[in-house]
């Protein structure tokens, strides 16, 4: 599942392309040609993410008091794609990997597309299940696969967006929350650290990796952690959050454990220190570092560290 950072990026992105223009939606799919035709023609006016969750807000043309809110969730297969000329500066996919090798960066722009008479960017037909498309003058973004894409109010999405924890990569975002819930529950911080609720954005890898570089046994009831312990594992997601917005990929190991190979290169081999590293030596301490299912995901920590 992608987590909080590539929505960032994600709505990074289509504000970079989208933003202040009409945006003609559709549903090619047709699960969301509703609310398709509640947003077709609509500018545009901002993108912003929560955690996971990604909240679009379109006003009227001529009605800059009336907004609706595009709110949704990636889940475990959705992905936003891009495509535009070479004046849509866009990665061509965040999201869902697709196939071996697909990276959040690269760009979209530079490709082939047709204009019509206005001198507007006609798209191509879709491919598979698009569940929106957003075409603006000079590309399109396609949205497949969601667990979540619907149309609110701003009073709707503000009921929804409440019901989430602290986002570590929102910069006004207050820790206290998380420190307080987490420090109240007798359930694993492993557990708490994935409940968005708790706190938003951070999913398996980050979890795992954050535990790991703080020493924290994954089992541990929030209650037995000290306030230290909660601030510590809030900031090292706020540092390592910030790292795979600004490179798109989840790099949570320091220069002295990958020597000579750079930031931006140590991914996959060199980029985590235990998740997806089960059965090879921590490289702190050497103890094998194990994988384990707990409430039902994978779970990536060293017994020799983590203790």
């Amino acid at each position: 599942m992608p987590e909080g950072h590539s929505v960032h990026r994600l709505a990074r992105q289509l504000g970079d392309v989208f933003a202040g223009r009409p945006v003609r939606v559709s549903s090619p799919q047709g699960r969301f040609a509703n609310g398709a035709a509640r947003l077709d023609g609509r500018v545009l006016t901002g993108a912003r993410a929560h955690g996971k969750q990604l909240f679009m807000s379109f006003a009227a043309p001529n009605d800059a008091a009336d907004v609706l809110i595009l709110r949704s969730h990636l889940g475990i297969y959705g992905a936003w794609s891009f495509v535009g000329d070479e004046t849509f500066q866009a990665a061509s996919s965040i999201g869902a990997p697709r196939k071996v090798g697909e990276q959040e960066t690269g760009s979209a722009a530079g490709s082939t597309v047709a204009y019509d008479d206005a001198g507007l960017v006609v798209p191509d037909a879709p491919i598979g299940a698009v569940r929106a498309r957003l075409v603006g003058e000079h590309g399109w973004a396609d949205l497949r696969g969601p667990a979540l894409c619907t149309v609110e109010t701003p009073v709707e999405a503000a009921v929804a967006e409440a019901k989430l924890g602290p986002d570590p990569l929102d910069p006004d975002a207050d820790p206290e929350p998380f420190i307080a819930k987490a420090g109240k529950s007798k359930r694993p911080i492993a557990v708490l650290l994935m409940e968005q609720n708790v706190v938003a954005g951070i999913g398996n890898i980050f979890r795992a990796e954050s535990l790991f570089r703080r020493k924290v046994n994954p089992f541990l009831p929030g209650t037995s952690l000290s306030r230290e312990d909660l601030v510590g594992l809030w900031d090292e997601n706020v540092a390592l959050m910030d790292i795979g917005v600004r490179l798109g990929r989840i790099i949570t190991t320091d220069p002295a454990d990958r020597p000579g190979v750079p930031e931006a290169e140590a991914w996959p081999h060199h980029g985590n220190y235990v998740y997806h590293r089960h059965g090879q030596p921590c490289l702190h301490c050497g103890t094998t570092v194990l994988r384990q299912d707990l409430n039902g995901r994978a779970l990536y920590w060293c017994p020799g560290c983590q203790k």
